[in-house]
């Protein structure tokens, strides 16, 4: 009977001895883990503190885009500026081109008006009724030229303008008279006319002084 008693006090001890570190290491786990489950709950409020730099670079994008938005405009007015001028200077072409054919039409028209006329002036050698000889070197559309207003000589109370070796005079000259090139010729009527260079349909009678 003592045998067994001791048996089984030895056996109780033992038991206890095994469950006794058991229940340490247990609670040894639990305060271990205990910090580590206060780690991960702390974890968030890190967490959500990341987020917030986020939020101040959109805050700070809405800045960037409004600093944005003036160059924009300013480069949107600078292209309407230079579209502006760029379809200024082609109208201006295109004028410039208009006034020119224009221009070559008007002479050409103007030759050939002088080419039908020639038909109606004086031919060469041709005297009017005092005298005075037609002659196509000194007279014609060859030999145009430009006069002043106060040029010439004012003599017996008219200007005259020399021309041809004659002094012309009229008793009133027109406005063309003194802006282009103008030519004396006689016509198959014996009397003299000034004639424009560029438009021999502006014509009037001149005499010989």
């Amino acid at each position: 009977m003592k045998v067994l008693g001791v048996i089984t006090t030895t056996a109780v001890f033992l038991l206890l001895g095994a469950t006794i570190p058991a229940f340490a290491q247990e609670e040894h786990h639990e305060e271990a883990a205990k910090p580590a489950q206060q780690e991960e709950k702390a974890k968030p409020a890190v967490k959500q503190e990341q987020p917030k730099p986020q939020k101040q670079e959109e805050q700070a994008k809405p800045a960037k885009q409004e600093q944005a938005k003036p160059q924009k405009q300013e480069q949107q007015q600078q292209a309407k500026g230079q579209q502006q001028q760029e379809t200024k200077q082609q109208q201006q072409q295109v004028k410039t081109q208009q006034n020119e054919e224009k221009n070559q039409q008007h002479q050409e028209q103007a030759k050939g008006q002088v080419q039908q006329s020639q038909g109606q002036f004086a031919r060469n050698g041709q005297k009017d009724s005092y005298g005075h000889v037609y002659n196509e070197s000194h007279f014609g559309p060859n030999h145009h030229a430009r006069f002043e207003a106060n040029g010439g000589r004012y003599y017996n109370g008219r200007r005259e303008y020399s021309y041809g070796g004659y002094w012309f005079y009229a008793g009133s000259y027109p406005a063309w008279f003194y802006q282009q090139d103008v030519y004396f010729i006689m016509g198959a009527d014996g009397l003299w006319y000034a004639v424009a260079s560029g438009n021999p349909s502006l014509m009037f009678q001149v005499n010989i002084g």
